[in-house]
């Protein structure tokens, strides 16, 4: 709420009156959720008592502001539960009832959690579901979950998500706590908030409420926008929803977090209003739980792999299995560490599920065998000296193995997208001396080639020519092929969006970078310590390969602070366009209509209606922002009279 009242001359009340104002106030901010003189006002009032009556009762009270922990909290809108599928045939019944694609996320095992944001964007109050209706506060320990943002640019909003510890955070606990969820659970519950701090809890958003943004896409947008952390999402049209369901599932053994299923909603937000839901659930999105069919064998064997970053990596070889329909003979073992955990030995009677109907793990030790499995003193490929990091080993020399070094050529080969170079030619091809590092193939001749054991000509000739349409690559898709940790198809695409070339990009400080939404700091320092390891790389590369410049954002430009939106069809150029353009000189294009939003750029609507976003502008216009409304001719002449004149 925006406040409505002032308060009367302090310094005439009594302290009585005084005391009594403090009460209100205090009531009509906690109970009611409805302040009506702003903090500054009460920060005054709350002064003028501790002068005339420093002892005053509700002096020692008023650290209930803070101190609500637990007091019960009415949901504004029913946190309901999730109907539920345990197939794809299921969700796609459902699916078949809604209209529009489906944004699919994880569904995280944690706490979930109402965050509400008052007029002027600042949390004002966090409650846990409870029991749907009424939560329980606990506003004052979620005011240290690091990935919360205490301020938003759009005030009277609704943040809805799940509070969760990270499994690498779990690895501190692990010895004394079952598991991450109930630590999770206590920690957020505890009476000091230092102590609840220490234990390091995160917080992904599922939903936003308050807000006129049209999809899940864009709500998702602007709340990494604000900081909120960047989660794995996919969007799934009609027929594909167990294919995105299938992704999440081979993803989960890689994910830093425990989740049991993943969740399909529909994305159109007027869809979800005509769908509604019932007294238990939406009907606009349903839980499809991860689960898979269980069964007991013997453990004949673990083969340890090495990957191109040197983490050498075991894989269970079991008796066969007939698991969801399929026999299984390998299992999933995670890292060297999980061998210990478990106490593997060969001849051991192992569990085996096929989570998701998908991956088959090697969940516990039924009964033990005789021989114990122990992780390699020495590479499995090159022989040489291994180390650990925690519970992962890697071979400690990744430059000159093998079995690294031909990960790391299959990966660039699949990066920029060369097809032919498979696994057993470019271990010929190693073998034979041809290549030691990516920069080689571009060295690789036809009369090379086709030396090689069954490899003809006809193939050589078509190798070299595909490497030859490789010699010039788009920035995002070069990074990605240098196999630098934590570099994927995200951070590269973000890399060359913000600065726009390769020179600047190696030129980045782990600060710089961590402070882009949705990097943070491991990633960043993962990125550029990972850039400076391959200089040698980059440089022999940059001999054969020329590097397309991305799109950058110009630092200091002509519209930087600026913000654009764009609504309706614009007969000069398309929306990307515009976007990009205005990026180029320094701009931001957020995903909706904010207060913070300066322009709106009006293009044609195809009913000649107003749109939500220009209705949404009006809006905040009218309760004091300034989002100036252009046209497109209006947009055209701004963009002519800010662009550099050509040389």
């Amino acid at each position: 709420m925006i406040p409505t009242e002032s308060l009367p001359e302090l310094d005439a009340l009594s302290a009585g009156a005084l005391e009594a104002l403090v009460r209100r106030h205090n009531r009509l901010y906690w109970e009611d959720q409805a302040p009506v003189i702003s903090d500054y006002d009460y920060d005054r009032l709350v002064l003028a008592l501790r002068r005339v009556a420093p002892d005053a009762a509700v002096l020692l009270e008023l650290g209930e502001r803070e101190e609500r922990l637990g007091e019960p909290v009415q949901h504004r809108v029913p946190m309901l539960s999730l109907d539920k599928c345990y197939s794809a045939d299921e969700a796609e019944d459902w699916a078949r009832k809604l209209e529009g694609d489906f944004i699919v996320m994880p569904k995280l095992d944690g706490l979930a959690c109402s965050l509400r944001y008052d007029a002027r964007g600042r949390l004002m109050l966090a409650a846990t579901r409870g029991t749907g209706t009424v939560g329980d506060d606990i506003t004052r320990n979620v005011r240290h979950v690091a990935d919360i943002p205490q301020q938003l640019p759009m005030g009277d909003v609704e943040v809805r998500g799940e509070l969760f510890m990270r499994l690498s955070v779990f690895e501190r606990f692990k010895d004394r706590f079952s598991n991450p969820r109930n630590l999770a659970a206590g920690a957020i519950k505890q009476k000091d908030a230092q102590r609840s701090a220490s234990y390091g809890l995160s917080f992904a958003a599922y939903d936003l409420i308050g807000t006129p943004l049209e999809t899940e896409e864009q709500k998702f947008a602007w709340l990494v926008a604000q900081g909120f952390a960047q989660m794995e999402l996919r969007l799934a049209r009609h027929g594909g929803l167990g294919e995105a369901y299938g992704w999440f599932a081979e993803q989960r053994p890689h994910l830093d977090y425990e989740t049991d299923g993943v969740v399909f909603r529909a994305n159109l937000v007027r869809e979800q209003q005509r769908a509604g839901a019932t007294a238990h659930h939406p009907r606009f999105a349903i839980a499809f739980k991860f689960q898979g069919e269980s069964g007991r064998t013997t453990l004949e064997d673990v083969e340890w792999s090495v990957s191109r970053t040197g983490a050498i990596t075991p894989v269970a070889l079991v008796a066969p299995v007939q698991l969801s329909g399929a026999s299984i003979a390998r299992a999933s073992l995670h890292h060297a560490g999980y061998v210990r955990k478990l106490g593997l030995s060969r001849g051991c009677s192992v569990l085996l599920t096929r989570r998701g109907g998908v991956i088959p793990h090697v969940e516990q030790v039924v009964a033990p065998g005789d021989v114990p499995v122990l992780p390699p003193d020495a590479c499995p490929s090159c022989g040489g000296a291994v180390r650990w990091d925690g519970d992962f080993l890697s071979c400690a020399q990744p430059g000159s193995c093998r079995a690294a070094r031909l990960g790391e050529l299959e990966h660039y080969c699949t990066s920029v997208e060369v097809l032919g170079f498979g696994e057993k030619v470019l271990a010929a091809a190693y073998d034979a001396g041809l290549l030691q590092s990516p920069a080689d193939l571009y060295g690789l001749t036809v009369e090379a080639l086709s030396g090689l054991e069954r490899l003809g000509e006809k193939s050589a000739i078509n190798l070299v020519a595909q490497l030859q349409e490789k010699r010039s690559l788009p920035l995002p898709v070069f990074l990605r092929a240098l196999g630098v940790p934590e570099l994927g198809r995200h951070v590269a695409q973000l890399l060359a969006d913000q600065y726009g070339t390769l020179e600047r990009i190696r030129g980045v400080t782990v600060e710089e970078l961590a402070s882009l939404h949705s990097v943070g700091e491991v990633i960043a320092r993962s990125v550029v310590e990972g850039l400076r390891e391959r200089t040698a790389l980059i440089d022999a590369l940059l001999a054969h390969v020329s590097v397309a410049a991305g799109e950058a954002r110009e630092q200091g430009g002509p519209l930087s602070g600026k913000s654009f939106v764009f609504t309706g069809r614009m007969a000069s150029m398309d929306r990307k366009q515009a976007q990009a353009a205005v990026r180029a000189l320094g701009a931001d294009t957020p995903a909706g209509v904010s207060a913070s939003l300066t322009h709106l750029v009006l293009g044609e609507e195809k009913d000649g209606a107003e749109s939500s976003k220009l209705k949404s502008a009006r809006k905040h216009n009218g309760k004091g922002a300034q989002i100036e409304l252009l046209d497109e001719a209006a947009f055209v002449a701004l963009l002519r009279s800010v662009s550099p004149a050509p040389n």
